[in-house]
Parts: structure tokens; C-alpha cells; sequence
């Protein structure tokens, strides 16, 4: 089953909130929490959704790599300038499902185009 989200002038969080809850295989029937749906999601316009001025310019990344001082933050307009909204959306979407073993195998189900 493949579900297509458009993201043409929505916010970020519903968009990606709505794909992990298609992810998780929540909508469906048949939803066990131990196991993978068969769910595919797809989010075409990623480019065109509609980001807040103030949250491009407040809002931060943080990445940690493990090591003392090893802490990196990095905002939402630099963040999109690097690599583009793809990588916004799959950050949230990733962020939004259970972190377990299987949130990986949700995550090859997710396509994302800009």
C-alpha cells in the first residue's frame, strides 16, 4: 500500500507526524506494534512547504559525536542550504518514530522527493 503526502504550503511537524504514523502502520487494520507495516510513504513538494521565518533562523540541530567537546549545532537555514529539505524531512520523520530496532526498517519505506 503506498501512501503519497503532499507537503506544497504545510508545516513540517504535520507533515512528518503523518508519515510516521503511516510508518508505524498505525492507519492500517492489521497494526501489531512488534512488526514492520507494509505501508510505503512517499512526500513529494518537500520545496514547497511552508517553513516559519523565525524557526529557520532560531530553530537548531544538535549532533553529538561522542567525544568531549564534540557537540555540533547547526541551524535550519544552513541545514537546508547544506543539504536541502529532503534532509529536513527525513530528520523529523526519523526523530518521530519509536526508537527501536525496527525504526530503521520503517525508515527504507520512506521516499522523499524535493
Amino acid at each position: 500500500m503506498i501512501h503519497t503526502i503532499d507537503a506544497q504550503n504545510k508545516k513540517l511537524g504535520r507533515v512528518a507526524s503523518e508519515a510516521a504514523s503511516f510508518l508505524m502502520g498505525k492507519r492500517t487494520t492489521s497494526f501489531v506494534r512488534n512488526k514492520v507495516s507494509d505501508v510505503q510513504v512517499k512526500i513529494i513538494n518537500t520545496n514547497k512547504a511552508a517553513f516559519d521565518v523565525k524557526k529557520l533562523d532560531n530553530k537548531e540541530y544538535v549532533t553529538f559525536t561522542g567525544f568531549r567537546g564534540g557537540i555540533y549545532t547547526e541551524k535550519l537555514s544552513a541545514l537546508i542550504a547544506r543539504k536541502g529539505t529532503k534532509e529536513v524531512f527525513e530528520r523529523a520523520v526519523y526523530r518521530m518514530l519509536p526508537s527501536n530496532s525496527l525504526r530503521k526498517q520503517m525508515m527504507k519505506n520512506l521516499t522523499i522527493t524535493e
